[in-house]
């Protein structure tokens, strides 16, 4: 699907036209610069490479430098390539946050926030083994058994246990368009977006 690169900015709210309080989250989308054209007959598929927020030279590397230099482009921070644009694009191209001007419900990706080595109780909702009286004191938040008895005798594979938390893609579906302010790139989207403060997302339509 089309869709763009943008810099997450943070939360607030916003009132409805109902007068009610609405949460939302403030990204910064685009401008974008087209960096490469995919095409059936050299690459295989269709798609077109954007490229987003300047990078300096010096923190670029030769091969990216003359990737940007074919597209007569300046060197780019942050790569994505879309598909299904209706409109053609050629190198050196900048699309902004126009592009959902006429669209209402969008799907966005990106970093969620790490939590570190976590148990089961906070990793996947588990709601601990027993009381926490009558002879027990130390099993509360554990994850209980995780193995069969005699047959197999072993772990199934994908069993919950504890472990690393967060810092995964996700890919949050149908956010509502609350808000789009063009004169400042800004795109307000109803609800919470994955990933920290000045987080790079994936705005799709």
């Amino acid at each position: 699907m089309p869709g763009l690169l943008g810099k997450k900015i943070g939360m607030t709210s916003v009132f409805s036209a109902d007068g009610k309080n609405v949460p939302c989250t403030v990204i910064e989308v685009g401008p974008c610069v087209v960096t490469q054209l995919k095409t059936v007959e050299k690459d295989g598929y269709e798609a077109v490479q954007v490229g987003f927020q300047d990078k300096k030279e010096k923190h670029t590397t030769k091969p990216e430098m003359g990737h940007f230099a074919k597209a007569g482009v300046t060197p780019k921070r942050h790569l994505a390539e879309f598909k299904g644009y209706e409109t053609e694009y050629k190198l050196g191209d900048v699309i902004t946050v126009d592009l959902f001007a006429d669209v209402d419900y969008v799907d966005v990706a990106g970093t969620s926030k790490g939590k570190g080595f976590q148990g089961v109780v906070k990793r996947h909702g588990f709601g601990g083994v027993g009381q926490s009286t009558h002879g027990q004191h130390n099993r509360l938040r554990a994850p209980g058994s995780v193995g069969a008895c005699s047959y197999p005798a072993r772990v199934f594979k994908g069993t919950r246990m504890a472990g690393q938390t967060g810092n995964a893609k996700v890919t949050v579906s149908n956010l509502q368009i609350l808000k789009l302010i063009p004169e400042h790139n800004l795109l307000l989207l109803k609800g919470s977006v994955p990933g920290c403060k000045g987080s790079i997302v994936t705005i799709e339509k």
